[in-house]
């Protein structure tokens, strides 16, 4: 077998990849990595697919020992990483030996940090998807003495780095009106809009709770809305008018009034937002919001093109011969202006 063998690990650790599309019909939300764009910068830097599943670390990374030679990328929140007690760059992709022993510590920014397997982590499908939903009892989190198996590596580079979107310290979020935004009076979208929210401390992969000063936010006829379909983005409104904004692991449905949907492209902002982080909401069109997501989406596809050699110093590299550092050879005694064809 192929892989990592974990010894210590944070409590909040679990394979994620872009999760179960299609099955809310049968009461199964999609879940996946709650930081979706980390996902596509580590399959960038390893040069693979975007679909394959990872170690998402929730606060807190563990170690990790190799048990072959294998590639490895960390993205996300930013977390102190060293192998065998080198410190290594974040957004950046590595080589591990066997017996190697990869160290990640607590998140310095951020909440989610991702572990990325040459090959991806190879964990068996369960109803198509590799991504654990412990809430609908779907996979297992990731314990001490686990193994961490990795796929089929096509690939072989290593070494490279990438400019990391930086979502870590709150900001605008998009949103657009949906099916229940017309119950809120315009004036209470319009405060909706003007107000500064702080992450509050209630938060997971469900969803994460916004904090505001003053009065909360109400429905016209709330007590009577009916349960309908519940979507990744939508901000729920509880009784006393505190906002929910709903993350990859929300329920199917719900009851509770949603004044609008964050864009998908603007998650990664909520889901990595620390305790306390100041985050704003900005009403966009429907055209808008479409326009800004393509957008997004054509830049997740041009990340690969975007990744740089990471640049280190040759005394300090363990892996220094797994390089080609000769690509030709001269004779010291030629030449150099005669050609072969002259001698």
């Amino acid at each position: 077998m192929r892989g990592l063998k974990v010894l210590k690990i944070g409590p909040v650790a679990s394979v994620q990849d872009l999760g179960r599309p299609g099955l809310l019909d049968q009461g199964v939300s999609r879940g996946g990595a709650a930081d979706q764009l980390a996902l596509a910068e580590g399959a960038a830097l390893l040069r693979q697919d975007q679909g394959l599943a990872a170690l998402e670390m929730g606060g807190m990374g563990g170690v990790f020992e190799a048990i072959c030679p294998l590639r490895v990328a960390l993205t996300g929140a930013p977390m102190a990483a060293t192998l065998d007690g080198t410190a290594l760059a974040w957004n950046a992709s590595h080589r591990m030996e066997a017996g190697q022993r990869l160290e990640i510590g607590p998140a310095r920014r951020g909440v989610y940090g991702y572990l990325h397997l040459g090959g991806g982590v190879d964990t068996e499908p369960v109803l198509g998807a590799r991504s654990a939903h412990l809430a609908a009892g779907l996979g297992q989190a990731v314990t001490v003495g686990d193994v961490l198996p990795a796929g089929d590596d096509h690939a072989a580079e290593v070494g490279l780095t990438l400019a990391g979107q930086d979502r870590f310290q709150g900001g605008e979020l998009r949103i657009v009106e949906s099916f229940q935004s017309a119950l809120f009076p315009p004036e209470v979208r319009a405060r909706f809009g003007d107000t500064e929210f702080r992450r509050g401390a209630r938060a997971n992969r469900m969803g994460v709770e916004m904090l505001s000063d003053g009065e909360g936010f109400a429905a016209a006829g709330q007590l009577n809305i009916l349960s309908e379909i519940i979507v990744p983005g939508d901000v729920q409104l509880t009784g006393d008018g505190k906002p929910f904004v709903l993350l990859r692991e929300a329920q199917t449905t719900g009851g509770y009034p949603r004044i609008g949907t964050v864009l998908p492209c603007d998650l990664p902002k909520v889901a990595q937002a620390q305790a306390g982080v100041s985050l704003r909401f900005r009403w966009v069109s429907l055209e808008e919001g479409l326009g800004l997501q393509d957008k997004h989406d054509r830049e997740l596809r041009a990340l690969p093109g975007g990744c740089q050699p990471l640049l280190r110093d040759p005394g300090a590299m363990s892996d220094l011969l797994s390089y080609q550092l000769i690509s030709g050879a001269v004779s010291a005694l030629a030449d150099p202006l005669i050609t072969g064809e002259d001698t």
